[in-house]
């Protein structure tokens, strides 16, 4: 039976990195694989999943009103895939992770989704939400703070570098814009 997988972290873990390795294993492998991400991220180029570490690979791209089973079915119909990859799934809708469930349930595919449990406020994206209570396998992806502590919190870096607590929840960024930090730090660096 295919399974929906989530694996999560905050900013730097190297999630896309993992993500990138995997697919790579699999065509290795010589099994096809179909990769997405959000249309609006365009920091690897435009339709590309790339890492910190200079790996990027061409994906398909989905907008926030497309039904992700219907883009796998079609992609299923041109030829068999090993699996689904899912890069920056903390954008996903919640219908759009049902959508990978159904995929993952009804089209046999296994459905690996990887990104970030909470926000620079700390609250759950609606895609990480929605995946931790349907997710069959759980992974956390771990890095860590400036103090060596797990880091599990991260924070927006406002133009003089200290940390934001309010705005939109979703700004597209890396290294210059956020922050990983155990909460601890998290907590001293908001104010609270």
């Amino acid at each position: 039976m295919a399974k929906l997988y989530f694996h999560y972290s905050t900013m730097n873990a190297g999630k896309s990195t993992l993500l990138l390795q995997a697919a790579h294993n699999y065509q290795e492998m010589g099994m096809d694989t179909f990769l997405l991400t959000a249309d609006f991220d365009s920091r690897s180029g435009e339709g590309k999943i790339g890492s910190r570490i200079g790996f990027a690979k061409k994906a398909t791209t989905y907008g926030a009103d497309d039904d992700l089973f219907q883009l796998i079915s079609n992609r299923l119909a041109k030829g068999d895939i090993a699996c689904v990859m899912v890069d920056e799934a903390q954008w996903l809708s919640s219908d759009q992770v049902w959508q990978l469930a159904r995929a993952a349930d009804d089209l046999g595919v296994p459905v690996m989704c990887y990104g970030l449990r909470v926000d620079f406020r700390g609250e759950l994206f609606p895609g990480s939400a929605t995946l931790l209570a349907l997710a069959d396998d759980l992974r956390e992806v771990r890095t860590i703070c400036h103090c060596g502590r797990k880091a599990t919190m991260v924070i927006r870096k406002g133009a003089d570098g200290k940390a934001v607590t309010d705005g939109d929840q979703v700004v597209v960024g890396g290294n210059e814009t956020y922050l990983s930090l155990c909460r601890k730090h998290w907590r001293e660096a908001v104010g609270g």
